[in-house]
């Protein structure tokens, strides 16, 4: 492989030098394979105990060319953007559907049976089926509202 390294330079800009790293140049026909990493999803189920859980799920996605790849489409009916403020807590509660809950900004927790805490920060995503039984606790943390993506789930046949 013909790879060179661009020197070191640097650049003066109103007072302050600027540096770039070390680049290493690659010939254009050159394919470096790439890997990428996992994505999760967390859901939150009812269990036989008629309390919820979670559980990590791995999304799958499939190539669609060099450098894209694609997931299977999710079934939803809709979009809806909620936004808690700071602070917020609701108490043992279920989800009103199933729904992908993806947060886009701000933090929050969902507490689940056996009081296990699942953090949830921007590009979190959450598979919420916990439509029956005890529910689970959400609470927003920090000092910014968190805004969530909550994408209600289509009925299917068959589910």
């Amino acid at each position: 492989m013909n790879a060179r390294i661009l020197p070191f330079v640097f650049v003066f800009i109103g007072g302050v030098i600027v540096g770039n790293v070390a680049t290493p140049l690659i010939g254009e026909h050159v394919v470096m394979a790439q890997t990428h990493k996992p994505i999760y999803a967390t859901r939150l189920y009812t269990g036989p105990d008629n309390q919820t859980h979670a559980e990590e799920v791995e999304l799958k996605f499939t190539s669609s060319g060099v450098s894209t790849a694609v997931s299977s489409m999710l079934p939803v009916s809709g979009a809806e953007l909620h936004r808690s403020a700071a602070g917020t807590f609701q108490d043992w509660h279920r989800a009103p559907r199933r729904q992908y809950v993806i947060t886009l900004s701000g933090r929050g927790e969902i507490e689940v049976a056996g009081g296990k805490k699942i953090f949830a920060g921007p590009g979190h995503i959450d598979l919420v089926e916990d439509t029956t039984g005890k529910g689970h606790i959400s609470r927003e943390l920090g000092t910014e509202d968190r805004v969530t993506l909550q994408l209600p789930i289509s009925d299917q046949p068959g589910r």
